[in-house]
């Protein structure tokens, strides 16, 4: 597992939500191929005939909505998910963490239905539901059987207008989330590591600060600020209803205008238009050293294109790249640094191309015992100026891309992935076509492609993290509780 990656996107109670890490779909397809070498999927050249989802229809309401429809009859239930096309790099400046804490707040209640009414409804039901934030999107969802649609619909469309906010109901969430971030970043050195190194990676670009927020923004937030986020943001012309499970298309258009159709268009969120990330001289590292660390680890990261900003090719050999670079048993990191060497517990490579903007790839390795985290950097080192110079074999690129259109066809299986995957994907710009045909490109790739990559974008100056067991020994005089950006520039 990447040291630095958070992909647990539902980890949480109804009553305390974690937010997510920078802008992570979490899915097989877009970012993420599946693990493990198989050819399940056939022959790459075969991916051209396969469609993801090849059932789906989509509509638009006339107040701007997206609805997505999935059919899947194989059981009598449904999963329904509302998308809004806004995260945390979307907060105004100086309330970092607006967006995951009026996710919490709207599980509050509405004048229709207060004091925490939807959550019991559901549950009254049988059903799941919960919700995450990212950088990019914040989103909603139920699985309850298929007759219990109607009223999740409803539901939803009523608290996109009808939120109420007390200080009585704001202030002591405001304290949940404070804890939230105190036990689950603060108390934890990888936690901390990860903040650390997204502050560093990206210093201009609001994916530096973290979707929970900054303690001290948070201390700031207010029924104000969470209201003024709600109104700007949370209309239906900037949200997209994903539904899969055992439905029809013509009733969930009725459904939809009925409940939906409804709410008024109440405000025009505007082009989603970020900071720019300068480009850097200098190298950029950072360590969280802590006596609680267990299994030290250090990773490198580079900014690159994600499935948004990258043109061509480049996303799906970027994910080819790192499949082939650090993705299962047979990759080369792990053969080379866990197998071979035997110098490493773990090691790896990964992909984030799920974004609105530019995403990041990343390798990572934690040593075996006699081991340092200076030889992992070595290490790896050697394996990518190895790949630099050599570049990779056409059967890598074929195992690589057989296994990870695999994954396409087993994502299928799931409505709730499938739901999540085309609800991720439209809330950062991509379409329902680039979702579907996204075996086609990946099959497209080509040994040439993935060299030209890693030569592209894997030559510049990366920003390394290092977690380490305890502090290096120091004078007194220069000890501090704080990680330390050391510059070589």
């Amino acid at each position: 597992m990447n040291p630095l990656s958070n992909r647990r996107p539902w980890l949480r109670s109804s009553r305390m939500r974690t937010a997510l890490g920078l802008a992570f779909v979490p899915v097989l397809l877009l970012g993420g191929p599946a693990v493990g070498d198989t050819g399940a999927a056939g022959q790459s050249g075969n991916a051209a005939q396969i469609i993801v989802a090849p059932n789906l229809e989509s509509f638009t309401l006339e107040n701007g909505l997206q609805v997505v429809v999935i059919p899947d009859r194989r059981a009598p239930v449904v999963t329904h998910m509302i998308w809004y096309k806004v995260g945390s790099a979307d907060e105004p400046e100086g309330q970092s963490g607006v967006a995951h804490f009026l996710e919490h707040l709207m599980f509050k209640g509405t004048t229709t239905n207060p004091d925490g009414a939807f959550s019991r409804m559901v549950a009254e039901r049988g059903g799941q539901e919960n919700a995450f934030t990212s950088a990019d999107y914040t989103a909603y969802f139920q699985r309850v059987a298929k007759e219990h649609l109607p009223l999740m619909m409803e539901l939803e469309a009523d608290r996109m207008e009808h939120l109420v906010l007390t200080d009585d109901v704001v202030d002591p969430e405001r304290d949940v989330v404070l804890e939230e971030r105190r036990m689950r970043v603060d108390s934890e050195p990888g936690s901390r590591l990860r903040e650390a190194v997204n502050a560093i990676t990206f210093v201009n670009h609001p994916y530096g600060s973290p979707v929970i927020g900054w303690q001290s923004e948070i201390e700031a937030l207010n029924k104000e600020s969470a209201i003024a986020f709600y109104d700007r943001f949370y209309t239906p012309n900037n949200a997209v209803v994903v539904i899969a499970g055992d439905v029809e298309v013509d009733r969930i258009r009725a459904l939809a205008s009925a409940t939906y159709g409804k709410v008024q268009r109440r405000a025009e969120p505007g082009a989603r238009v970020r900071p720019a990330e300068p480009p850097l001289s200098g190298e950029r590292r950072i360590a969280v050293s802590d006596p609680r660390v267990r299994q030290e680890s250090l990773s490198r990261t580079w900014i690159v294109p994600s499935q948004s900003t990258g043109t061509g090719r480049t996303p799906e050999t970027l994910d080819v790249l790192a499949y082939i670079l650090g993705q299962g048993p047979s990759s080369r990191l792990h053969k080379s640094l866990v197998l071979d060497k035997e110098a490493a517990l773990s090691a790896g490579a990964y992909y984030q191309g799920s974004a609105l903007d530019d995403g990041r790839f990343g390798v990572y390795a934690s040593p075996q015992s006699g081991h340092t985290l200076e030889e992992m950097e070595q290490l790896i080192a050697a394996e990518l100026e190895t790949l630099l110079e050599t570049g990779v074999s056409e059967a890598e690129v074929e195992r690589a891309k057989n296994s990870m259109i695999a994954g396409a066809i087993y994502a299928q299986d799931s409505q709730s992935q499938l739901a999540r995957l085309f609800g991720g994907a439209l809330s950062i710009g991509l379409t329902v076509e680039d979702v579907q045909t996204w075996p086609a490109q990946v099959s497209a790739v080509t040994p040439d492609d993935v060299l030209a990559a890693a030569r592209a974008y894997l030559t510049s100056l990366p920003v390394t993290g290092e977690l380490r067991m305890e502090a290096p020994q120091v004078p007194d005089a220069a000890r501090t509780d704080t990680p330390k950006l050391k510059d070589k520039s």
